[in-house]
């Protein structure tokens, strides 16, 4: 019986492939166009807020009752000029969308209309006003997440009236910094004393026990 030689074959050349990727939306896109599909139900409410999809229930009472008051003295403070109060709107700023209890923004805003509709630009709101709802989650949103959005977007004025800051407080926020996310001015004060919206043409409006009620507990 022959044996046969086997020559040991030689070595192949390593090849090696790179994965390939197929270009596609970033993820900021991505939460853009998710968040315009969105179709919520009644009584609830989207926004993006700081890269992020946040779905909240509308207020309840009391908080609702804080933001008719506002709106009514608002409204009335702001007549006859070139600005008015507004509620239940987008803001869109930088990819964020974001729904203000209660803006002050120019009468006709149709030029700060987005090209989409979905809203108006940071540039048309001169203060925006938010209303404070109970649970952690809510209290972070606007007290935190909300306040170095609306920092960003430049807003003049943030007002925050919150229920649940000690025995009730209303805070003013000026001077806002978008490269620091964050604000030159904060003016802190309890409920029972009169707040003054200190610039813009909310300039002389006053927060009083007749908006927020009085002290809590």
């Amino acid at each position: 019986m022959t044996a046969l030689a086997h020559e040991r074959p030689e070595t192949m050349p390593e090849t090696r492939t790179e994965p390939v990727f197929e270009e596609g939306p970033d993820l900021d896109e991505v939460v853009w166009q998710a968040w315009k599909a969105m179709e919520l139900p009644e009584g609830y409410r989207a926004e993006i807020i700081e890269g992020v999809i946040e779905v909240s229930p509308t207020g309840r009472y009391s908080h609702s009752q804080i933001i008719f008051l506002l709106r009514e003295a608002l409204g009335d403070f702001l007549r006859g000029g070139d600005f008015a109060a507004r509620h239940d709107t987008n803001i869109i700023h930088d990819g964020s969308a974001l729904i203000p209890d209660l803006f002050v923004v120019v009468r006709d805003p149709e030029r700060y209309v987005t090209d989409d509709g979905l809203g108006l630009t940071a540039a048309a709101v001169r203060v925006i006003f938010e209303v404070v709802s109970p649970g952690k989650r809510n209290q972070d949103r606007d007290r935190v997440r909300k306040r170095r959005e609306y920092a960003r977007a430049g807003i003049p004025i943030y007002v925050l009236i919150d229920d649940y800051d000690g025995q009730g407080a209303v805070t003013v926020f000026t001077g806002p910094r978008p490269d620091k996310a964050d604000w030159e001015d904060i003016h802190r004060v309890p409920y029972g004393t009169d707040v003054t919206i200190p610039e813009g043409p909310a300039k002389g409006f006053v927060i009083d026990e007749a908006i927020t009620g009085p002290k809590r507990g």
